[in-house]
C-alpha cells in the first residue's frame, strides 16, 4: 500500500497523509457476502449514552469475514482485494473449488490469482491457514485462535501479526503484537504472514471533519470543564488537573493504567505480560 501527501491547498490537506488504494482491485463488494449494520452511537438498549464521543459518520455495510477459516483441505482463489470500512486492514475476496465464496483478512504480499488453502497439511505459504503445532518456529502468523474453531481472535488489524517462539506439550508460546507473550493451544489454527495495509500507521486524518464521517464526535478536555462536571475541572486560568493522578469523569483512574481483571482465569496462559 501506498500513501499520498498533499501540498497545503486548504488547511484540510496541509497535513493530511492518506492511502492511494491502488491495492484495491475489486470496487463493489459481493451481495451474498454483505448485511447491514445498525450504529449503536454509544448507547445501550434502554437509549441510554453508555459510550461517550460516538455517533454520526458514513452509512455502512458490514462484510461477513470468514475468522474461522472451516473450508478445509479445498484450494481457493484470490479473486480481488476490496476496501472495508468497518477495519483498518484490506479484505479479499475468495472463490472455493466448489464455487463458494468468502471473505478473508488480506494477508500482505498476496496477489490476485494466487491460491490458498486452510487445513493440517496445507503448504507453508503466506495466506494460507494450519494449525500452530504444524507451522515451524519463527514463522509470523495472525489471525489466532485463542480457542479451537473459535475463530481468529488475535493480530487481525492492519499490519500486526505474532511470532511463533516455543513448542511444548499441548501449547504453543507466541509472542504477541502488543509484545505478551503467551500459550495457545496448538490445535489452534493460525493463518501464515502479516495482514497487509501496514502503512495504515503512518495515515493523518488532516482535519476533524474525516474524525466525523468514521463515527467520532468532539472531545472536551477534563481540565478545562468546571468543576462541577470533571475531577480536573475548575481553577484560575490554566491550571494542572490538581490530583495525585489522572481520573476519569466518574473518579476512576485513566490514562495508563490496567485495566485487565486479576482474577481472570486465563491469566494463567500469560508468560510475560504486556509492558
Amino acid at each position: 500500500m501506498g500513501i499520498l501527501f498533499f501540498k497545503a491547498y486548504t488547511p484540510g490537506t496541509r497535513h493530511a497523509i492518506r492511502p492511494d488504494f491502488k491495492e484495491l482491485t475489486g470496487t463493489k463488494p459481493t451481495k451474498s457476502l454483505i448485511v447491514s449494520s445498525h450504529s449503536s452511537k454509544g448507547r445501550n438498549n434502554q437509549g441510554k449514552i453508555t459510550i461517550r464521543h460516538r455517533g454520526g459518520g458514513h452509512k455502512r455495510r458490514y462484510r461477513l469475514i470468514d475468522f474461522k477459516r472451516s473450508k478445509r483441505n479445498l484450494f481457493g482463489k484470490v479473486v480481488s482485494i476490496e476496501y472495508d470500512p468497518n477495519r483498518n486492514a484490506r479484505i479479499a475476496l475468495i472463490q472455493y473449488n466448489d464455487g463458494e465464496k468468502r471473505y478473508i483478512l488480506y494477508p500482505e504480499s498476496v496477489k490476485t490469482g494466487n491460491q490458498i488453502e486452510a487445513g493440517p497439511n496445507s503448504s507453508l505459504n503466506i495466506g494460507n491457514s494450519l494449525p500452530l503445532e504444524n507451522i515451524p518456529l519463527g514463522y509470523d502468523v495472525h489471525n489466532i485462535e485463542l480457542f479451537p474453531n473459535k475463530g481468529g481472535q488475535i493480530a487481525r488489524s492492519a499490519g500486526s501479526s505474532a511470532r511463533i517462539l516455543a513448542k511444548e506439550g499441548d501449547y504453543v508460546t507466541l509472542k504477541l503484537p502488543s509484545k505478551e507473550v503467551r500459550l495457545v493451544p496448538k490445535s489452534c489454527y493460525a493463518t501464515i504472514g502479516k495482514v497487509g495495509n501496514a502503512s495504515h500507521m503512518n495515515l493523518t486524518l488532516g482535519k476533524a471533519g474525516r474524525k466525523r464521517w468514521l463515527g467520532s464526535r468532539p472531545t472536551v478536555r477534563g481540565v478545562v470543564m468546571n468543576a462541577c462536571d470533571h475531577p480536573h475541572g475548575g481553577g484560575e486560568g490554566r491550571s494542572p488537573i490538581g490530583r495525585k493522578h489522572p481520573c476519569t469523569p466518574w473518579g476512576k483512574p485513566a490514562l495508563g493504567v490496567k485495566t485487565r481483571s486479576k482474577k481472570k482465569s486465563t491469566s494463567i496462559f500469560i508468560i510475560r505480560k504486556r509492558p
